[in-house]
């Protein structure tokens, strides 16, 4: 009986070889598995590696070693000769085999690169394994590891290379750099952590059970790996939720980070608004508006404490009462502080509990419970202020302050007797540096032998010191937040005779501009217009245009000076000016514009350089004071290379 039931297995796998080489073929793509040695010179390779047996994932496999018998097989591995040949009826005994008590135990012998595996010895036991869907196969592997690069797959490679040599896994492969580390910290391990049997047994159950369930609700049209989703669900979940949830409610909690998934796969994830934007709607469709769209709007403003703990938090309560001011009797708006001890997650429950239709949270370092909230709560519209978040279920929002650095630049350059500028930067997050290279744009336009000195706050505690000791004086300081606040030593500053500062003007913020703005298009309706737009990360990145950023200029500051700052000013707004408009390199010398084209707004929000004429670096995570690392774990301009903070151990 065992015989007649391989032969009915070469059968269909016969079928299914077929089908997959006709397929091939009316696609135009190579029928046959892939050759190693036709893919790959070893003479280019960077070594070996023998990694002993070790079950391989069956879908890993794609190729042989050699041509060998390729012809035998389609490209997924199941025959294409009768079963009359010689090569069939070995098939057949192989699959009896299988079949019997005995099965096939003795492992292939392959070689992995890059994550494939190519067979050397053991092909028809692939073929027979692989007809059954065996999950894995063991075999007998050696890497060869390919030269380094700054290629991004050369990169992840070598990141999982890393992870294996820990984790002993290879059911786990990601499409993005440091997805790895990532996963380390989800589950709560340290990233040098060398897993237990036990753990990668949890993991992998939790794994599998997950993939299941993926590929029941998506089949294989998901964006990117199975393990790029699963990553994404473990920043909103925990492991042992894929255990705990029923089949609904997982397929569920897999639904609500879907849109992030798709987001993250694109090369360009994130759509940035730079202006405000009026409805282009027809006159029929708003009229229909007027009827749908609602009257009334809920809104509720999270803050992580406080506002009178943070100059940065009052000025979005200041934005609120503005907000509320200005549409009267159409909002409701109520406030939630996080107080010591409490759990921020619980104020976005109690928010949408209460009511609220739209939840602004006001620091960065609530992103992740914005999207927890965002995928509990999918009705409800979530924004984040900070920038530069790939997440599609949370939009974010930030200001272009950069074009105020550019006329505090110039101001700067005109003003400074000695032609040495300091400039005290926050931290290198997303917009930071181009904040940066705009003042020292700007300073050069004015006194083209300007020199911009740069210090950091997130790595000294008296940066004007420092400066002064070196010759400064004009000082690029922290900026007032809002027009109605008073600091000392905020904004541009002048040093004076007895070396005291004095500040000439500041950029400013007001986000009562943006709140109104953004409710507005809630009214309007073209709230869903941004949305819709190719169904990206939507990120708000207004400027001077908007209102949402400004100069203010002191009341004792010289009238050139006020006239240059409302010169440089109008020409920002009305489009003539163009800070990033020119001849710009950085400080190795190499070209970054040549001056005939403006730079996009995501060249500017990624910009990790610094101009040629700025003495100073950006400073790297290691150097940074513990305060600010947070902050530029979420935002830093070099996140994805920063090591994660663990969470709970999970395993």
């Amino acid at each position: 009986m065992p015989i007649i039931e391989a032969q009915a297995q070469y059968a269909a796998a016969l079928k299914a070889g077929q089908k997959c080489y006709r397929e091939a073929v009316i696609k135009g793509e190579y029928p046959y598995p892939q050759v190693l040695d036709e893919i790959l010179d070893e003479h280019l390779a960077a070594g070996r590696q023998e990694l002993g047996v070790i079950n391989i994932p069956t879908d890993a496999i794609v190729g042989t070693k050699s041509q060998g018998r390729r012809n035998a097989f389609a490209a997924n591995f199941m025959p294409l000769l009768p079963m009359e040949s010689e090569f069939g009826m070995k098939w057949v005994t192989l699959c009896d085999a299988n079949l019997s008590s005995e099965g096939i135990r003795d492992p292939i012998r392959c070689f992995e690169y890059l994550g494939r595996f190519y067979v050397e010895e053991g092909n028809k036991r692939v073929s027979v394994l692989k007809s059954f869907d065996a999950p894995t196969i063991a075999g007998q592997v050696t890497r060869i590891l390919p030269a380094r690069s700054e290629d991004e797959e050369i990169r992840i490679y070598y990141e999982f290379v890393d992870f294996y040599r820990l984790s002993k896994l290879y059911r786990v492969r990601f499409s993005r750099p440091g997805a790895y580390r990532k996963l380390q910290a989800a589950l709560g391990l340290e990233l040098d952590h060398v897993w237990t049997e036990d753990e990668r047994r949890s993991f992998l159950a939790a794994l599998s059970a997950f993939e299941r369930a993926l590929e029941s609700a998506y089949g294989e049209k998901y964006p990117g790996t199975s393990s790029d989703v699963f990553l994404l669900w473990l920043q909103l979940h925990s492991l042992s939720e894929v255990r705990e949830m029923s089949a609904k409610q997982l397929a569920a909690s897999i639904a609500a980070v879907m849109p992030d998934a798709r987001v993250q796969s694109s090369l360009q994830p994130i759509d940035v608004s730079t202006e405000p934007e009026e409805s282009g709607k027809h006159i029929i469709s708003k009229l229909v508006d007027a009827v749908l769209l609602p009257g009334h709007l809920n809104v509720a403003f999270i803050n992580e404490r406080p506002p009178e703990q943070s100059p940065w938090i009052y000025a979005h309560e200041l934005g609120r009462r503005k907000l509320e001011a200005y549409f009267g009797d159409k909002l409701s708006v109520l406030s939630y502080n996080a107080l010591e001890g409490c759990e921020t997650d619980a104020l976005f429950d109690c928010a949408v509990k209460d009511g609220a239709q739209m939840i602004f949270a006001t620091t960065p370092t609530l992103i992740g419970a914005c999207r927890k909230a965002a995928a509990k709560y999918p009705d409800c519209k979530i924004l984040n202020c900070s920038v530069s978040m790939p997440f599609a279920g949370v939009r974010t929002y930030y200001s272009r302050i950069y074009e105020s650095k550019f006329i505090s630049g110039a101001v700067a350059g005109a003003m400074s007797r000695t032609g040495r500028l300091g400039y005290i930067a926050s931290s290198p997050i997303y917009g930071v540096p181009a904040g940066i290279n705009a003042f020292a744009l700007g300073a050069q336009l004015t006194n083209p032998d300007a020199k911009v000195l740069l210090r950091w706050t997130c790595v000294s505690r008296d940066a004007i010191s420092e400066l002064r000791a070196l010759g400064c004086d004009m000082f690029s300081n922290r900026d007032i937040v809002t027009a109605e606040q008073q600091r000392d030593k905020y904004g541009l500053c002048s040093m004076e005779g007895d070396g005291s500062l004095k500040t000439v003007l500041s950029p400013v913020w007001d986000w009562g501009e943006f709140y109104i703005r953004i409710v507005q298009s809630v009214f309007s309706g073209t709230w869903d217009e941004a949305g819709d737009r190719a169904q990206k990360a939507v990120n708000y990145w207004w400027g001077l245009k908007s209102g949402v950023v400004d100069v203010r200029c002191a009341e004792d500051i010289p009238s050139s000076m006020a006239a240059l700052s409302d010169i440089f000013k109008r020409g920002i707004i009305s489009g003539l000016i163009d800070p990033f408009l020119r001849e710009i390199r950085r400080q190795d010398g190499s070209l970054v514009c040549d001056g005939s084209r403006s730079l996009t707004p995501e060249e500017l929000l990624n910009i990790d350089w610094l101009c040629d004429c700025i003495e100073g670096s950006i400073p790297d995570f290691d150097k940074l004071l513990d305060m600010s690392k947070p902050l530029v774990r979420l935002l830093g301009i070099y996140r994805d290379n920063i090591p994660p903070d663990k969470d709970g151990v999970q395993i």
